[in-house]
């Protein structure tokens, strides 16, 4: 289903917001305030969950490609994404009682693929892009609540991608550790989903 955004009024993510996450210190000294991305929040109800959809141009933060600040829910929650235009990475990480990365995965997802958030994983979105937009939409709990204040702490997720360092690349990004983390263990990758389930009372 589509949705006409144009008499919404989304909530704006600025450079100013995300200073903290970005990767390169020296770019963001001097980089002007920007919109970084969209959200359109309550795009949709259903059954006491939430349709939202947000947007993220492909903009570049300095060496590092455009991302979202990165955030955990407060409890039990998941959540699933479902890209609608260009593609995304989403990075997930978890902790141990220690506060350390007990696990942290990337999945690549295309237009039409999802992914679902498993409870109690930190994420964050990136536009792997230099030309196109990220377009897509997730569903949420109503009740659920994020909590932005341990990748803040940390300046950003676990692992930073940037653009590619080398012509050998083939436009593939380049995976940098996050020095503010201890033991962070080596970067996995999964697959996305074809298909949601049609039945999403486990976000509740």
């Amino acid at each position: 289903m589509k949705y006409d955004l144009t008499n919404l009024t989304p909530d704006v993510r600025k450079l100013s917001d995300m200073k903290s996450v970005v990767y390169d210190k020296e770019w963001v000294k001097t980089a002007k305030d920007m919109d970084l991305y969209y959200m359109y929040r309550g795009v949709d109800k259903k059954d006491e969950l939430r349709y939202d959809i947000t947007i993220i141009p492909h903009n570049l933060l300095g060496v590092e490609f455009s991302k979202t600040k990165g955030h955990y829910h407060v409890g039990h929650f998941q959540e699933t994404y479902t890209v609608l235009e260009g593609s995304a990475i989403y990075l997930m990480q978890k902790l141990n009682e220690a506060g350390e990365i007990a696990d942290v995965y990337a999945t690549r997802v295309q237009k039409g693929d999802s992914i679902i958030i498993p409870a109690f994983y930190g994420h964050v979105t990136i536009n792997p892009s230099e030309t196109d937009d990220l377009k897509m939409a997730n569903w949420v709990s109503e009740n659920c609540k994020s909590d932005y204040s341990l990748f803040e702490k940390a300046q950003g997720a676990c692992y930073y991608y940037i653009r590619p360092t080398s012509a050998e690349s083939f436009g593939e990004g380049t995976w940098i550790k996050n020095e503010n983390y201890k033991n962070v263990p080596e970067l996995r990758f999964e697959e996305p989903i074809k298909t949601l389930p049609e039945n999403l009372n486990f976000l509740k």
